[in-house]
């Protein structure tokens, strides 16, 4: 059964805290209260001050008294959100005079972004570990793998952070019996060959979608969103249609001064199709495989000339990763931890 041409490349729990930074204080509404957005960013601003001081050898700055903020006092802050955030705002924007725009773009600005009223990211480092969580194996040397165009000649691939779990979700709907497990046996079998560790978060009822979001914090929380599986139809995706049986793809995202890292994906299989290869002898492991193949596409795997790889465009009854699989993906279990993203 022949494989889609082309991946579905990249065009969130309780929030965690950034690098040594303790967590933000909430409000309760569940959003970061003003002060607490203020004092982040002024904290910032002291850091990279003191920082500016000791590589340019230059005295430390003068204790300054301060009067403790009410919440120190165990008062409640008596500013109102919107003044807050415009004080916060014009400290940080201040800061990034001094300093200048470009540190004011690279380590301020993005920091401050996720605390922001509808933010388009959730905070930095959710679930980050300080070690990888697992190792991809030894394995046999090959160069019968191809990885997904780096966006930067600087990066050689893209892979997800090894340093985080990934997370991922099952839309139901249209799925052939024995799906489960036949999905379960699939990531065991792609998490084992890279080291990447992989969590279930169960059913939902998020539709595929080539433009699909990679924050939903209404559905999944304040974090990147889950990869998302689905059994669909070529008349939802049409992707799907003719002989593609099976659509997968990963979205990269990057901060200032880091890598870009994939955060989320997707995998679209086509039901009726898949269903039908069920009924075949050996059904079972052919479509497993077709699963594998589309999850070697959202860890970073592209297609291979070489019909013996599981990555062939083209299903020659491979039913397992081979050499060339196995050495591509054993160096995706090998990306950057980055805590700032």
């Amino acid at each position: 059964m022949p494989y889609p041409s082309e991946p579905n490349g990249g065009g969130a729990p309780e929030s965690a805290p950034r690098d040594g930074a303790p967590p933000q204080p909430k409000a309760p509404s569940g959003r970061t209260p003003a002060w607490a957005l203020e004092e982040s960013l002024n904290q910032q601003l002291r850091e990279f001050h003191a920082s500016q001081r000791r590589a340019n050898g230059w005295p430390p700055a003068p204790p300054r008294s301060r009067t403790l903020p009410p919440q120190a006092r165990g008062q409640r802050p008596r500013r109102r959100f919107g003044r807050g955030l415009r004080t916060g705002l014009a400290l940080a924007l201040v800061g990034g005079l001094y300093f200048g725009p470009g540190v004011f773009e690279r380590h301020i600005l993005p920091a401050a972004l996720p605390y922001f009223p509808d933010a388009s990211v959730p905070p930095w480092g959710v679930e980050a570990a300080d070690a990888p969580l697992g190792q991809p194996p030894a394995v046999a040397a090959s160069d019968a793998y191809r990885f997904h165009a780096s966006p930067t000649e600087e990066q050689d691939f893209v892979a997800y952070d090894p340093c985080r779990p990934i997370h991922y979700v099952v839309r139901p709907d249209n799925a052939p019996p024995g799906s489960e497990t036949l999905i379960n046996e699939a990531v065991a079998q792609v998490s084992a060959a890279t080291g990447l560790q992989f969590i279930d978060d169960g059913a939902t009822s998020e539709a595929p979608s080539v433009d699909r979001e990679s924050f939903q914090p209404e559905a999944y929380g304040k974090r990147w969103a889950p990869v998302l599986i689905t059994w669909s139809t070529p008349q939802e995706s049409p992707e799907l249609a003719g002989d593609t049986a099976g659509l997968g793809g990963s979205s990269a995202v990057t901060t200032p001064g880091n890598p870009y890292v994939y955060v989320t994906g997707q995998v679209q299989l086509d039901a009726p199709a898949l269903s039908d290869i069920l009924t075949y002898p050996g059904g079972p492991d052919l479509v497993r495989a077709v699963i594998m193949h589309e999850l070697g596409h959202v860890v970073g795997l592209d297609h291979v000339e070489d019909p013996n790889q599981l990555m062939n465009a083209r299903n020659s009854n491979v039913t397992d990763f081979a050499d060339g699989d196995r050495a591509g993906l054993a160096r995706l279990g090998t990306g950057e931890c980055v805590r700032r993203l």
